[in-house]
């Protein structure tokens, strides 16, 4: 059968002028009521058609820019994007990093408004009789609505409920109260449940998304809901986990197979996203971490940025025997795609290990390693059309170990052990060089984190006497530190590890997203205060709709 990626590409006729679908999730432009005659059957190119707003809407969510990959990773402890010392940005980025979120940052909005328009064009297209009468078309978009709402809810918490029903002219949606909006994602996700069978194709829900998405549910609930007393949502989270886990996906042999420009024949990938050269573009990554020099060292022509930048104390904490260090990261001297250096004003490009300071100067252009986890292809083509994992099977394996790291005793005879085996078993296929190290063991996943945490910061410009502002916090208190520690070394730049951060605590009671200090982010020690584990609403949303109001610790 046909894919659903060629499908899709193959219905896009002039939509593919509207700027990579940005445009073309206003259903209101397209007479979507009466679409075909009651009891009409779907063929995979009509639904392909029709859904185009839902898949794109996740395209653009996912990885448009100010997409929620960044906005997931970028405020973490990972990467950040600093002010550029000659070159600017914006001032989005480092209240981002510095976690001092308000109203009026532009990720927020577009993180809102990006989700939202597919949860309307999903209602769109249940509220068509035919479609709705269609069962895997009805659940397959109900599925996609609460994958929305599932991100929605991680951001914002307090968001408001539409299902798509008739209402009045000048309706507007109401908050409704973080409970009953989880009800209904996991209620919704269990009614669909099984309903896709096991095809696996990008861009198409199968049964294993929806266990998946319901693992994700129970995982963080204890987190979402500040209550870590009742460890049976990790006990649900297992049950979901164990139904992917017979379903006979793998680890890729290469961690490698998982971000190239097509990923469709890895045995790994559950869920992804695909992207296309030309009409279904968007991987930008190449372009937001290269400076202009850089991109000779594959020879692409895209545009360049030199944006983002590793963190030096996350980079510190890689194995040197790690081989995920050389499959996500460069620095150093640089050279062009024939092996000659590349110059810049008669010096060599070299990207250095530190970074100087977020803001106060800033750092220069060539200051930070660069991600180049996603393959970045010669020609115009720069990483643009690689496609997009959201769920992996890796990312099933290490949640059943933190599972079963975080329950009292055993669960179907499972216990901490087995948690252990199974972090070992996704590290192996990268320590090749030193099978030994790849093995882990319960102590070091209780363990504390390996990371440096503290503020480090160089104030002084480069013709300063350097001006280094440096404390030690380490990562002795961060509970089950050594599994954090994990996650970030196999999910750096997937949007996983903001969710990660707030879910992992201190023994001072502070989650590690506002607890510690990294780069130019300095601590929150109140336990009491996690009003950031949510962003707040835009402002030009709560203008919009006056139903709505600020999330708790933000000004309106």
């Amino acid at each position: 059968m046909k894919s659903i990626k060629a499908l899709i590409y193959s219905t896009l006729g002039s939509a593919a002028l509207c700027g990579g679908f940005t445009a073309c999730t206003d259903l209101e432009e397209h007479p979507y009521n009466v679409v075909v005659a009651e009891g009409h059957e779907f063929n995979e190119s009509e639904r392909a058609s029709l859904f185009m707003p839902v898949y794109s809407s996740l395209r653009d969510f996912i990885w448009g820019w100010f997409g929620f990959t960044d906005l997931a990773d970028m405020a973490s402890d990972l990467w950040c994007v600093p002010y550029r010392i000659g070159i600017g940005w914006g001032d989005l980025y480092v209240p981002t990093h510095t976690h001092q979120f308000h109203s009026e940052i532009g990720f927020f909005e577009t993180a809102w408004t990006r989700a939202y328009a597919g949860v309307n064009a999903c209602n769109k297209l249940l509220n068509d009789e035919a479609i709705a009468a269609d069962e895997a078309a009805a659940a397959e978009l109900r599925g996609y609505r609460a994958l929305y709402y599932y991100f929605l809810f991680d951001l914002f918490r307090n968001i408001p409920l539409d299902k798509g029903d008739s209402q009045d002219a000048g309706w507007l949606p109401q908050q409704v109260a973080p409970q009953e909006m989880f009800d209904f994602i996991v209620s919704e996700l269990k009614e669909v449940e099984g309903a896709f069978g096991e095809m696996r194709e990008l861009g198409r829900m199968n049964n294993a998304t929806i266990n998946m998405l319901l693992a994700k549910m129970y995982l963080n609930h204890n987190a979402w809901f500040n209550d870590d007393t009742d460890d049976s949502w990790y006990k649900m989270c297992i049950d979901e986990l164990n139904k992917i886990m017979d379903m006979g996906y793998a680890l890729a042999p290469n961690y490698k197979d998982n971000f190239r420009e097509s990923i469709r024949t890895s045995p790994e990938v559950i869920f992804g996203i695909p992207y296309e050269d030309k009409y279904a573009g968007g991987n930008y990554y190449a372009n937001l971490w290269m400076c202009n020099a850089g991109r000779a060292t594959w020879g692409f022509n895209g545009w360049a940025t030199s944006g983002g930048g590793a963190l030096p104390q996350f980079i510190e904490t890689y194995d040197v025997d790690d081989q995920r260090y050389a499959d996500c990261w460069i620095s150093g001297p640089q050279f062009d795609k024939d092996g000659q250096p590349i110059y810049i004003d008669g010096v060599q490009l070299n990207y250095t290990h530190e970074m100087r300071s977020i803001d106060n100067p800033g750092c220069y252009e060539q200051e930070g390693e660069r991600l180049v986890k996603y393959e970045i292809l010669g020609g115009d083509k720069g990483s643009g059309c690689d496609d997009q994992v959201i769920f992996r099977y890796a990312d099933v394996l290490l949640m059943k170990a933190e599972c079963l790291l975080r329950i009292n005793g055993s669960y179907n005879g499972e216990g901490e052990a087995v948690a252990a085996d199974l972090v070992t078993q996704v590290r192996q296929r990268n320590f090749s060089r030193n099978p030994a190290k790849a093995i882990r063991t319960v102590a070091q996943l209780r363990g504390g984190s390996c990371y440096d945490y503290g503020h480090r910061e160089n104030q002084a410009e480069m013709d300063q006497a350097d001006n280094w502002i440096i404390t030690h916090e380490g990562g002795a208190d961060v509970i089950m530190g050594g599994l954090l520690d994990e996650l970030a070394w196999e999910f750096v730049a997937e949007g996983h590890r903001r969710q990660d951060l707030i879910r992992f605590m201190m023994t001072n009671g502070c989650s590690v997203w506002n607890g510690k200090s990294w780069f130019c982010k300095d601590a929150l020690t109140d336990p009491s205060d996690r009003h950031a584990d949510i962003f707040p609403i835009a402002k030009t949303i709560l203008d919009g709709n006056p139903n709505l109001h600020q999330n708790p610790g933000y000004a309106e």
